[in-house]
């Protein structure tokens, strides 16, 4: 190991229920090298899950004949569960400035004596996470006595996960796991499952925000310990949650655990069919856009490469979206009036933005009253609330808002194709093109067959029924002349009238 001039700080957690006979041993397993390390410093916190027995004592009484080590024994007054106590030992480890946390079963299942081999990597900085693995051997993970159907279970479920996540650990469900505590704090924890899936749980999290795992092979122990885990619940929790993620990457579902991006950071959807590609596509070379509402510079820097010239209106402009623009406007869309000088316009994009409105109908009559006399084409995306997917969650009583997807948290109205027909028609505009688009499964797969399999699914059902199989909602409409328009246009008509009618008497004299 490479020298480290100050002592690294290591928590050895260790998750106790009902293990009155087992928790002594174990804490009396760990190394002397563990203790007495020149690189780092180790502490240890015992924390019961309100054990009924007298697994706390136990550990309380083991302290107390070991003055020269530090042991923290804490206790639940309520059980968290498996995860639940998890969260509460991260959170201490994190709160008191540890650099690394070794999790350990006070059960005797995991070996003491590898704890030193969990934590170098990570001291060493070749590591975010140590798993101890014990499928890296399989076959001696049956010589120590683990039990066939689980043998078996460890794999087909670890198989399924990785083909989910697109990952390649060679086991899922050990409880043996070294963490580096700045990756804790980088990763939502705190949202996981209290129950034993809380493991599985934190291995999207990892793989998701691509932390680097390390295995190391660890030996298989199996007593007398009592099995406490579902089976069937456990199996289905874990590779619900592993689907559920992947939902949670295209908008189709959302939970907090699986949120790691800033606010507002929305990934760019070129390259397939997709909102984005679907306005990029309309605009033709060399028009002049008004792009409302972008909070990202894709689209400007993609109609930069089609020679268009851009003016950017929303609250706030970020520097991408300036770069990209030959003119900017910083206001509220709500409440902005259009009066500056556009400009003849070819292009209004409307991107994602309309079901974030307040009032869209007076917003949509302020573009009328605009742009009406130039006849721009005005491209609008929206969520599709009529997506299946949608309606089934509807059919189980779920209606789950998220970050981003069709039910944004920042969304004040949402549509079907139906409703966002007879709002723009009953304010003055006229439907040209509307066209389906598909879910963004590129941003839940990095695998192109798969991602471009599925979007040929889609989008042949969107064939059969777009209300049922769209995701999103795209429009191409052209405002209507408003009476103002109208009026004026009927004064300048009437005058060339004249003016002909002069002309063409002059001619026959």
């Amino acid at each position: 190991m490479s020298q480290i001039s100050e002592k690294k700080r290591v928590l050895i957690f260790v998750v106790c229920y009902n293990a009155e006979q087992t928790v002594e041993a174990v804490l009396g397993r760990i190394p002397e090298v563990v203790w007495e390390n020149k690189d780092y410093q180790a502490e240890a916190l015992i924390i019961d899950d309100q054990s009924p027995d007298n697994t706390f004592f136990k550990a309380h009484q083991y302290s107390t004949l070991h003055p020269n080590r530090k042991l923290t024994v804490l206790y639940n007054p309520k059980n968290q569960g498996y995860g639940g106590n998890q969260k509460i030992g991260y959170r201490y480890a994190i709160k008191n400035g540890f650099d690394a946390v070794v999790l350990l079963h006070g059960d005797g299942q995991y070996a003491p004596e590898y704890l030193d081999q969990m934590i170098r990597p990570i001291l060493d900085d070749q590591a975010d996470v140590v798993f101890g693995s014990r499928m890296l051997n399989r076959i001696n993970a049956l010589k120590g006595k683990m039990p066939l159907y689980k043998w078996l279970g460890n794999q087909i479920l670890t198989f399924m996960e990785n083909r989910i996540l697109k990952s390649n650990l060679s086991e899922f469900h050990s409880g043996y796991r070294a963490y580096r505590i700045k990756t804790l704090s980088e990763i939502p924890f705190q949202y996981n499952s209290n129950y034993f899936d809380f493991d599985t749980d934190i291995i999207i999290q990892l793989i998701d925000t691509k932390k680097r795992i390390k295995e190391i092979s660890i030996p298989t122990f199996y007593g007398d310990e009592i099995c406490r885990v579902n089976g069937i619940k456990y199996a289905l929790k874990i590779i619900g949650s592993c689907i559920q993620s992947r939902f949670n990457k295209i908008g189709l579902y959302y939970h907090p655990k699986f949120d790691y991006e800033p606010a507002g950071n929305y990934p760019n959807k070129f390259g397939y069919a997709s909102s984005h590609q679907f306005a990029l596509d309309t605009v033709r070379q060399g028009g002049a856009v008004v792009d409302i509402g972008r909070k990202s510079g894709f689209i400007g820097e993609q109609l930069k490469h089609k020679n268009a010239s851009t003016i950017s209106i929303n609250a706030h402009i970020e520097p991408a979206v300036r770069q990209n623009s030959n003119k900017c406007i910083e206001t509220d869309i709500e409440t902005y009036d259009f009066n500056d000088d556009f400009g003849k316009v070819d292009y209004v994009l409307i991107l994602d933005i309309i079901e974030h409105l307040k009032l869209p109908e007076k917003f949509l009559r302020k573009i009328r009253n605009k742009f009406s006399k130039d006849n721009p084409e005005i491209v609008i995306t929206t969520g599709n609330v009529a997506f299946l997917p949608l309606r089934l969650s509807l059919l189980f009583g779920a209606f789950n808002y998220g970050k981003r997807g069709i039910l944004d948290l920042g969304h004040s109205r949402l549509f079907t194709f139906k409703s966002l027909a007879r709002t723009l028609e009953t304010n003055g505009f006229e439907i040209i093109k509307t066209k389906g688009i598909p879910a963004p499964f590129p941003l839940a797969t990095n695998k192109k067959i798969l991602a471009s399999l599925l979007l040929w699914f889609n989008s042949f059902f969107i064939l059969l029924s777009k209300n049922l199989f769209s995701y999103q909602i795209a429009v191409i409409a052209k405002p209507l002349p408003t009476l103002e328009h109208l009026l004026e246009d009927a004064h300048k008509a009437k005058d060339k009238k004249i003016q002909d009618f002069s002309q063409g008497r002059q001619d026959g004299r």
